[in-house]
């Protein structure tokens, strides 16, 4: 049976009967090394239908979509009453078969993209792969319909795209490219692990409804997520996983709208809008009002980091040169957090790397508390770096992987103004950083690579803190982190502002984060300032069409 034949044998069973399951999984167990993962969890999956398995990091979300695509892993261990996709009973499927699988009968979209695609290859032949794996037409056809579905899944310049390689795209033009690969066979099951977190709201939008097509035209989605918005969007069904365990499985209208279980209220109560803007969003009980928060004034007096007139000019793969940001100027003032705000590829990314001094401006010039900053030279700028500091998306790939925590705050601690005396003060200062952000004594002596999400991006901001900068460039700080641990970051950052009065060049694309967390806001798209104001007059009062139209994207729990 064709894909096609196998396809449309699929929709005639859904008209045939409303009711059958394309997917069944009962009594789902998965362990690694005698530790049970996944504890005996059991849903279906029905053609047109949407499940959204939501949990944190650890829940068993991932394990459980990989288990499905018989990619669990070496070393694991896994038991069911039943797994079976249309009369397939994947729980004995050789390897050699599970390749006639994958691609054809399941789709899979996993999490990281930069992993996922081999960064020696060009994308369109990423995204090709699986017609070729299945023998789909010839290789000029092949190309083709590589550069149609990147198109499809909201790559701008699909040809150009697709002749680049993996690391020449943004974090979002690769996740959109993995979801294109996955769809190419238009397999009649899609997994999607988390297929949305790198992605700006526009784009976001773009891929639900493309998810959404997909499902109407029979698609049966298991779209796993952290992001109860998302889930708003796409789900007939929610699972919430938490340690292995489904907590609450029903309707999505009901499990939104009337949670049952208080880990469910948790995370729809951690979700950052304009509803949270000034109170903390880590509440102390379940129900409880959300804290008041009480800041320091910002210090108006004069800007502590300026850009002015700002442009960057890349060459493209076509020789053709590229203004990725054009003419931009910024005021960062005193105790303040300025978000800049767009999607993937409108330039905010490049424009906190010039405002760092890591990456020379085309033209325009930066200047810290009023004096030349980017015109320096490498040595005279040096001593003036540890008054800015950066927090990074990706912590993990920012930290030498052979080092501890401790040697990476020591690391740190070296560069500032007063650096560490002895080993025992720099144990001690590092202890010191480490209680400020949360953190204690004994994580001196893990390796980042054991510590969770969370944990890592603590470790950043605490590195980022150790030469007492002023200024913190955060570039997407929070945007691959679970809601409840976001939720905890962004408290961070908060309490270390109003304690220590450092301002913050906020750089993301949830709209809901940059509304919590900004006094102002720059809207960028194609490298241009489009429009800039107060939070409340960016969100209240939008003055650009652009502007609108992000706001208008951004999933809502109130769709559901």
């Amino acid at each position: 049976m064709t894909t096609l034949d196998y396809r449309e044998d699929l929709l005639d069973r859904r008209d045939g009967d409303p009711g059958a399951a394309l997917l069944r999984v009962e009594n789902l167990r998965v362990s690694f090394g005698g530790t049970e993962v996944v504890k005996g969890i059991s849903f279906t999956a029905r053609p047109g239908g949407c499940l959204v398995i939501v949990g944190e990091s650890g829940s068993g979300k991932s394990v459980t979509a990989r288990t499905l695509v018989g990619l669990t892993g070496a070393g694991s261990r896994v038991s069911a009453d039943r797994i079976d996709l249309a009369g397939t009973d994947l729980l004995r499927t050789s390897e050699r078969a599970w390749r006639g699988v994958r691609g054809s009968r399941i789709g899979f979209v996993l999490q990281d993209a930069l992993v996922s695609l081999d960064p020696l290859r060009r994308v369109g032949h990423e995204v090709a792969e699986p017609l070729r794996l299945h023998g789909w037409g010839t290789r000029a056809g092949r190309s083709a319909k590589a550069i149609e579905l990147l198109g499809s899944v909201g790559v701008p310049e699909p040809e150009v795209k697709a002749a680049q390689r993996p690391y020449e795209l943004s974090g979002g033009l690769r996740q959109r490219a993995l979801i294109a690969s996955a769809i190419a066979l238009a397999p009649p099951l899609l997994i999607a692990d988390e297929p949305t977190t790198a992605l700006d709201v526009t784009v976001q939008a773009q891929v639900l409804d493309l998810l959404a097509a997909s499902k109407e035209r029979g698609t049966s989605i298991i779209l796993i997520s952290h992001d109860l918005s998302v889930v708003a969007r796409m789900a007939d069904e929610v699972a919430v996983m938490r340690d292995g365990e489904i907590v609450e499985h029903g309707p999505a209208e009901q499990v939104l709208r009337d949670p049952r279980h208080e880990y469910t209220r948790k995370l729809l109560d951690a979700i950052p809008s304009e509803h949270t803007r000034g109170a903390s969003l880590t509440r102390p009980a379940a129900g409880a009002a959300p804290a008041p928060r009480t800041r320091r004034p910002v210090e108006t007096d004069r800007p502590v980091l300026q850009g002015r007139n700002l442009a960057k000019v890349f060459r493209g793969p076509d020789k053709v040169d590229r203004r990725v940001v054009d003419d931009v100027s910024f005021d960062l003032y005193g105790g303040e957090t300025l978000g800049v705000v767009g999607e993937s590829g409108s330039g905010k990314t490049t424009l906190a790397r010039m405002a760092l001094a890591i990456l020379a401006a085309t033209e325009g010039e930066v200047l810290l508390n009023g004096e030349p900053w980017s015109a320096l030279s490498p040595a005279r700028r040096r001593p003036l770096r540890k008054q800015i500091g950066v927090v990074y998306q990706d912590p993990l790939s920012s930290f030498d992987p052979r080092w501890s925590v401790g040697r990476v705050l020591a690391d740190a601690l070296a560069t500032a103004a007063r650096p560490p005396s002895s080993r025992a003060e720099a144990r001690e200062r590092s202890v010191r950083l480490l209680e400020q952000v949360g953190l204690h004594e004994r994580h001196l002596s893990a390796a980042p690579l054991r510590l969770s999400g969370g944990q890592r991006q603590r470790v950043a901001i605490a590195r980022a803190l150790a030469p007492q900068p002023s200024i913190l460039v955060c570039d997407e700080p929070a945007s691959a982190l679970d809601v409840s641990v976001q939720a905890q970051v962004l408290d961070l950052l908060t309490d270390l502002q109003d304690e220590l009065g450092v301002s913050y060049l906020f750089i993301s694309h949830d709209l809901g984060v940059i509304h919590h967390m900004s006094d102002r806001i720059l809207v960028m798209k194609d490298g241009r300032v489009v429009e800039h104001g107060t939070a409340a007059d960016v969100f209240e009062r939008p003055q650009h069409p652009y502007t609108r139209r992000l706001l208008t994207a951004v999933p809502r729990l109130g769709s559901a």
